[in-house]
């Protein structure tokens, strides 16, 4: 609506991105000069849950912070208290971790790809109305999550929030029959990953450029998951590393006046993680199926920079995934013990795992007793904002300037611009409030 030279538009309900918030464009002169996220959930507090905690509490907590990926927390969690203690995991147990990880992979992207992102473009509202015209589809992602879950389910003890990790590795291993008992659903959710390759590779992506350097861990052999180590690279640049202690010397949080969620600068530039950064660093290190996947994807060689087009990598994504969860399970020897001890020490810890979204960083501090003194935790959410609300700037200009789109018009086109990141906002309700400002 229009009202002394202002434009304002709102969308009441947003039910495909996770959370609340509101994004609110400046439009002066005919030129869209500001976008915010806002985001006005309450705070979450865990940093200061885990104050005065003991050091194998913070895998449990930290796993509540997320209901869609608790693996990512949990890892992170893990890596951190482990290296505050010193201790180094038995290879079958991070092997395990690794595994653990590809199922939140497999159901975390999936759940985007087709719940969330791919109703976008085939003009639908969502999962439902998607149902109605191509039930296949929805019942392919739906197999797909299902094979996800079954890690989860077997390794973690329930698909949400598991219960099975701990510091050292986990309560109880399984026997190579148990592992073996989930060969054939995997199988089949093999074709299934290559099927949602072919069905994405036939979406019309619009055009568009995120301009933020991309951030995610780098190993140097396999394609970073659950350990590696931080790697930029710069819009006009090559890849540069840092150790992961020196984290927060180069990612700093800052609070912004429009958003209850700290926003973060890498090198004081805007930076993305996630899978568009992910496959731009370690694009190389796919397995020879997930390069094979990438061919089918269309993606081609180099750096993909379109945020419309992240659906056909989290698309490849989930097909490494589930060639990867073959391979542990395939290769797998249990350990001679279920988890290394980790006793306690006065140090300090720093833990980073990719979660479906981005790099997760935590660090602890701890005393002699092991008791938590203090806690940093860095979603990938806050580190990508930055970036979002560039591109949502870049995308609104392009709406109003070149294709003169109308209130809904531009309110779908920004919707869509915020799902292509997938911020998980929240984890509870779901809501964007869309206002532009003419003057």
């Amino acid at each position: 609506m229009s009202h002394q030279g202002t434009r304002v538009l709102r969308v009441d309900s947003l039910a495909r991105v996770e959370g609340e918030g509101a994004l609110h464009l400046t439009v002066r002169g005919g030129e869209v000069s500001e976008a915010r996220l806002q985001i006005y959930e309450p705070p979450r507090f865990f940093e200061a849950f885990l104050r005065g905690r003991a050091h194998t509490e913070p895998p449990d907590i930290t796993a509540r912070v997320c209901g869609i990926c608790p693996v990512a927390y949990q890892m992170s969690a893990c890596a951190a208290i482990e290296d505050a203690c010193g201790v180094t995991v038995d290879p079958a147990i991070a092997a395990l971790r690794r595994l653990l990880y590809c199922g939140e992979w497999i159901e975390s992207q999936t759940l985007h790809i087709y719940l969330l992102h791919a109703p976008d473009f085939l003009g639908c509202d969502g999962a439902i109305d998607l149902a109605r015209t191509d039930r296949g589809s929805v019942e392919r992602g739906l197999r797909l999550k299902q094979a996800g879950n079954a890690i989860l389910e077997l390794l973690g003890g329930r698909a949400i929030h598991p219960v099975n990790v701990r510091v050292g590795g986990f309560h109880r291993t399984p026997a190579r029959a148990e592992l073996a008992s989930l060969t054939e659903q995997l199988r089949r959710a093999a074709d299934d990953a290559w099927e949602t390759v072919r069905w994405v590779r036939g979406f019309e992506f619009p055009d568009a450029c995120v301009d933020a350097d991309f951030f995610a861990l780098a190993a140097p052999d396999t394609y970073a998951i659950e350990t590696g180590t931080p790697t930029v690279l710069r819009t006009d640049g090559e890849p540069h590393s840092f150790p992961l202690p020196a984290f927060l010397d180069h990612v700093r949080e800052s609070q912004v006046p429009h958003s209850t969620a700290l926003h973060a600068r890498l090198d004081g530039r805007r930076h993305l993680t996630g899978s568009l950064a992910r496959f731009a660093i370690n694009g190389h290190l796919l397995s020879r199926t997930g390069q094979e996947a990438v061919s089918e994807a269309g993606l081609g060689e180099g750096v993909c920079r379109n945020p419309f087009r992240s659906i056909l990598v989290r698309a490849v994504e989930v097909v490494y995934a589930v060639d990867e969860a073959l391979r542990i399970i395939d290769s797998y020897e249990p350990p001679p013990r279920p988890c290394a001890e980790v006793p306690p020490r006065a140090a300090t810890g720093h833990g980073a795992t990719e979660a479906p979204r981005g790099l997760l960083y935590h660090r602890y501090v701890l005393d002699a007793d092991g008791t938590v003194t203090d806690a940093r935790l860095v979603p990938p959410t806050s580190q990508n904002q930055g970036a979002i609300e560039e591109d949502l700037r870049r995308i609104a200009h392009t709406g109003i300037t070149e294709l003169g789109l109308d209130d809904h018009e531009l309110t779908h086109l920004c919707e869509r611009a915020i799902r292509n990141h997938d911020p998980c906002i929240s984890c509870s309700t779901h809501f964007l409030d869309l206002t532009v400002d003419r003057t």
